[in-house]
């Protein structure tokens, strides 16, 4: 048995509609939106009573997908806090390669996005950055430049 291929990156976000203009701003597409509950949502996930609103968006070049999941019950838990370091244990992030780095940011900043360092060039191959999105998702951007 062989792994097949990687379907998708899930995270739970507060505001699924913010997340949305933030990832379609970036780029992405929304491939479908749907409510997820019932028998099935509550066996899958291994909780009880799920209903949530999820947005699948999948990148302009087809292959890579994100799931956004808003739960409305039950109620999605953290510790109140969407400042975690990039290195905290079990922290995610999704790395995007974009053609401008500056004006990506530019682009995502009036739907909050903020810089946690700062732009910062690998060598000669790559200009690179994290920055924190809505529910306080950590993106990193690349850019090619050799």
């Amino acid at each position: 048995m062989t792994l097949q291929r990687m379907d998708n990156v899930g995270i739970v976000v507060e505001d699924l509609d913010a997340a949305v203009a933030f990832f379609t701003e970036l780029g992405m597409e929304v491939e479908g939106l749907a409510r997820i509950e019932g028998h099935f949502a509550d066996q899958s996930v291994g909780l009880d009573g799920v209903r949530s609103d999820i947005a699948m968006l999948r990148s302009p070049d087809g292959h890579g997908k994100l799931e956004l999941a808003q739960y409305h019950n039950p109620a999605a838990i953290g510790d109140g806090s969407h400042n975690p370091p990039p290195n905290t244990m079990g922290m995610h992030r999704v790395m995007f390669a974009v053609d401008d780095i500056d004006d990506t940011i530019a682009r995502l900043r009036p739907h909050g996005a903020e810089l946690i360092g700062e732009v910062a060039q690998y060598k000669d191959i790559y200009r690179l950055c994290y920055l924190r999105g809505p529910s306080g998702i950590i993106l990193a951007l690349a850019e090619q430049i050799g």
